[in-house]
């Protein structure tokens, strides 16, 4: 796992950022780092923000999973000021010092990390996911609740029925998969991170959903946690 420092993109133009990206998506490896069958413990990393007077606040939640037990084994959490502008498909310059510093924390080592955000399913094929994974070094996956459209890329809704998908296409190849979870629910929309394959990433998608909700348990704990973390620091803050 590499270090990032909080001050490391501040620096950066938008078109810093983009050539940064487009250097780093000719390395993404879709292909299983780990197999299938040998992966067990995964975290689901999401964050949340907040205005503090002027200040644009945030929290980065990381929870770990057992997935062969499904239970919880670890929760760690980062609170800070996001001082990086937002620009569009820019959003890791934004969250990943907070996610690196919430991952420093942890005293498990996950072997995959989903995130609640876009891999390859990007303009640059570089979303929150993919750059993380750089950082990580580990695999990752994007698992998002909206589709985000990317141009060039064609996408048809999957048949009413749990477990069914359809590809997201872009010049001929897979840059996401559009799968419904449940019958009669939204689909998630699952991109490859880094250094696992699309179908891998489709099998742990449907794997670590329970009926409770139609997103994964890694990233659906960390959801929960971000919001229950963001209302006691707006709380404390009043």
């Amino acid at each position: 796992m590499k270090t990032l420092e909080k001050k490391e993109f501040l620096h950066l133009s938008e078109q810093d950022c983009i050539q940064i990206q487009n250097r780093l998506s000719s390395k993404v490896v879709q292909q299983d780092k780990v197999p299938f069958e040998k992966i067990q413990i995964v975290a689901g990393v999401d964050i949340a923000y907040w205005k503090e007077k002027e200040n644009e606040m945030a929290v980065c939640c990381i929870v770990v999973i057992d997935i062969k037990q499904k239970n919880i084994i670890e929760k760690q959490h980062s609170v800070g000021e996001i001082r990086f502008p937002y620009l569009p498909g820019c959003l890791a310059f934004r969250e990943l010092p907070l996610i690196m510093e919430t991952a420093k924390k942890l005293n498990t080592k996950p072997e995959l990390f989903l995130f609640d955000g876009n891999g390859i399913l990007h303009p640059r094929g570089m979303g929150l996911a993919t750059h993380a994974s750089f950082y990580l070094e580990v695999p990752t996956i994007g698992i998002a609740k909206k589709y985000f459209s990317v141009e060039g890329a064609t996408l048809t809704a999957p048949e009413n029925f749990a477990g069914a998908y359809s590809n997201i296409i872009k010049k001929g190849e897979i840059i996401g998969r559009a799968i419904r979870t449940h019958q009669n629910v939204k689909p998630i929309f699952v991109s490859v991170g880094n250094n696992i394959e699309i179908n891998t990433a489709t099998k742990l998608a449907i794997q670590l959903t329970e009926k409770q909700s139609h997103i994964p348990i890694p990233t659906r704990y960390a959801d929960l946690e971000t919001h229950k973390k963001r209302k006691e620091y707006t709380a404390n803050s009043v």
